[in-house]
């Protein structure tokens, strides 16, 4: 295997191609490192990480640290909420959002530059905190689910990729062969358009997705009634909670609580982060695509 690799190359290419795999694997490490350390942390003895005796295999393991966070109740009701506002929402989110784009990407649709305009506006100037929170118990979003699905039904940064993707990588003249056989606009879209644009729906879709999981803010400010919090919501209670107790046991000399409460940190950032790790190599083959559209050809 290597005689063939290194067939028909000089040695600047075979040095080249060797220091840019050393590269590679550099960068990998860089930025894998701090996820396997949260790992090995979560299970570690928080004294043995804190003294940096912690670098490559767990020490002391324990499993308190998720015990503690999987058997607290209020997880899986989070889990359930978040669960419910980011698949709800994402698919609400593509709902509105890949019409939308595809009817701004026809150059024919002559309010496209107005509504564009309009759109894009949004995404500088709000009318702030109080404004909003005093609309959204208006319109009786205080306290609701909708208030994590019906304000950000549309992100306009997705909403200009997805155009982008319509305008470049769908061609006029495929509409022009479909609406000789008597293909409208709607059926265009929905039989032609949307089975061409699997890159750009996966990639705006993780986006989505990513975005409803991680909302903090929009639980905190608007939700009153804990049995609707999120999960982020609920895993910062668990950490404060746990943080206070280990307070109250480092007073004693022992420094039990502080490290259990450092598992459980370490192990609530893995709760957290994993459902999402584990969607993401799914959608990767479509991403480098899919983030690209719209991108300049040199």
């Amino acid at each position: 295997m290597i005689k063939k690799w290194l067939k028909g190359k000089t040695r600047g290419d075979i040095t080249f191609e060797v220091l840019l795999v050393i590269l590679c694997i550099t960068v990998f490490f860089i930025i894998a490192y701090p996820l396997y350390f949260i790992v090995i942390a979560s299970v570690s003895d928080s004294n043995m990480v804190s003294r940096g005796l912690v670098t490559l295999i767990p020490k002391n393991m324990s499993l308190y640290g998720f015990g503690k966070i999987l058997g607290d109740e209020r997880i899986w009701s989070g889990y359930r909420n978040t669960l419910i506002y980011t698949l709800g929402g994402t698919a609400v989110n593509l709902f509105f959002t890949l019409p939308a784009a595809y009817a701004l990407s026809r150059t024919e649709f002559k309010p496209r530059k107005v509504l564009m305009f309009l759109f894009t506006f949004t995404m500088f100037f709000n009318g702030g905190l109080i404004p909003t929170y005093l609309l959204y118990k208006e319109v009786g979003l205080i306290d609701s689910m909708w208030v994590f699905i019906v304000p950000s039904a549309v992100n306009v940064y997705n909403l200009i990729i997805a155009r982008s993707f319509f305008e470049t990588s769908i061609p006029d003249s495929l509409y022009e062969a479909a609406s000789l056989d008597g293909c409208s606009y709607l059926k265009f879209f929905v039989k032609v358009a949307l089975p061409l644009s699997k890159a750009v729906i996966s990639v705006i879709g993780l986006y989505y997705l990513v975005q409803h999981w991680n909302d903090f803010f929009t639980g905190l400010v608007y939700i009153r009634d804990y049995e609707k919090q999120p999960l982020q919501i609920v895993l910062r209670d668990i950490l404060l909670s746990n943080q206070a107790n280990a307070g109250g046991a480092g007073s004693l000399g022992d420094g039990y609580g502080q490290q259990f409460a450092d598992q459980i940190k370490y192990g609530a950032i893995i709760v957290s982060t994993l459902p999402i790790l584990v969607i993401y190599p799914f959608l990767q083959k479509y991403f480098d695509k899919g983030v690209m559209i719209g991108a300049m050809k040199g």
